[in-house]
């Protein structure tokens, strides 16, 4: 499916009504060789044009307030704002209401794609979208999180892998789904999220879980089995 166009209306505004000055100029060159390929992580996770653009206009506005000079990669830095404050809007109370979407991991983990620029968007906004993941949810949490949104897993089968009954894994899957309403976060390492976006790719285009299971159990530093959980 395509990706409708932005309006690029509001953006004009902000151009001829902002601050004026070289940096915010510089600022907005930035922005605007970054905003389609902005605007389609945020429609893709969303799935909606109107909330991708409210999306993208308040990238602009925390853009405008960052301090950029500390900003190594402006790219970076916009693509990871834009998945934060995409995957926010789908977990509102709001946005549940109103539809039924969660994020979607399992399409973003998905490495079949033939246009290099929508490998990349992919690669970038799973990465970005598994490390405020891991940055807002307990181990225990996190791996029911991804492995029951991400690939429906069982919650029977969540159950045996957190040593936990049934309905205690619902319990934990919905508080992993309140937790990231929150925007207390803590510090992520390097090589777990690293870990967890390979392995998440593998069970992805594989549907082989293994890997996964394993790289979040070890996320939990339990002393647990990374048997393969069959239905």
């Amino acid at each position: 499916m395509s990706v409708p166009s932005p309006d690029m209306k509001s953006l004009d505004v902000l151009r001829a009504d902002g601050p004026t000055g070289d940096d915010l100029d510089i600022a907005l060159d930035h922005f605007l060789a970054h905003r389609k390929r902005l605007f389609r992580i945020a429609y893709r996770i969303i799935g909606d044009v109107s909330g991708a653009e409210d999306v993208i206009q308040e990238v602009w506005l925390r853009w405008q307030l960052t301090h950029r000079a500390e900003i190594k990669k402006p790219g970076a830095f916009l693509t990871t704002a834009t998945t934060r404050l995409a995957i926010n809007v789908i977990q509102s109370g709001r946005h549940r209401h109103e539809t039924s979407a969660d994020p979607q991991l399992a399409e973003l983990g998905d490495d079949s794609a033939h246009d290099p620029l929508l490998h990349a968007e992919r690669a970038a906004a799973l990465e970005a979208a598994l490390a405020l993941l891991m940055a807002r949810l307990t181990p225990d949490r996190l791996a029911a999180y991804v492995l029951r949104k991400g690939f429906g897993y069982p919650y029977s089968d969540l159950a045996k892998l957190l040593r936990i009954s049934a309905p205690n894994a619902r319990v934990v899957v919905h508080r992993a789904q309140a937790r990231l309403d929150s925007d207390r976060e803590r510090p992520v390492p390097v090589e777990s999220h690293r870990r967890l976006v390979a392995a998440f790719r593998t069970a992805a285009g594989t549907g082989d879980l293994d890997c996964l299971v394993r790289a979040l159990v070890e996320e939990d530093g339990a002393h647990r089995s990374a048997r393969r959980i069959r239905d």
